[in-house]
């Protein structure tokens, strides 16, 4: 089997998902499988609809049941969303554990950290839960240094200017 690669977008500038999708078109048009997980966006995000129209090459899931992002829900809709968030995390383990796809895309991942959803540990665990899987990309706005060791590519996206307004 091909040794995993892990691959990191992050940082505060716009374009790390559409940066990680362009990974799933490009592993797409070779024959590989995908699947994207995204967290935090609520169930209706519209930005990336149009993958569903790309199935079966690459699956698309949200397990959130809001239709707002995470950031704002109030607090009682917070914690149920993240049971749902976690039920997601869960199924990435399985995606990964089962070898389920050749690419597999955590968009927002990092983020789950930062909100404290998840723990360093779960996603140390996620990554190293098996060596031969293809390629896992995850995303959020900061790298914790601790993951560094994990990771094989790194991109740093970062916002240099933006509209007024």
């Amino acid at each position: 089997m091909s040794q995993r690669v892990v691959q990191v977008y992050y940082g505060t500038g716009k374009g790390k998902t559409s940066a990680a999708v362009g990974q799933c078109i490009r592993a797409a048009g070779l024959g590989q499988s995908v699947i994207i997980i995204q967290f935090l966006k609520g169930k209706d995000a519209e930005e990336f609809s149009f993958l569903n129209r790309l199935e079966p090459d690459i699956k698309l899931f949200r397990f959130e049941k809001e239709n707002e992002v995470y950031d704002l829900l109030p607090e009682s809709q917070k914690k149920e969303e993240q049971k749902n968030i976690l039920n997601g995390f869960n199924f990435a383990k399985k995606v990964i554990d089962t070898g389920e796809c050749d690419v597999l895309v955590l968009d927002e991942v990092l983020a789950l950290i930062d909100l404290k959803i998840i723990s360093m540990e779960d996603i140390i665990s996620l990554i190293t839960l098996r060596d031969d899987y293809c390629k896992l990309v995850m995303t959020g706005r900061s790298l914790p240094p601790e993951l560094e060791p994990y990771v094989d590519i790194v991109s740093k996206i970062d916002l240099e200017k933006d509209i007024p307004g």
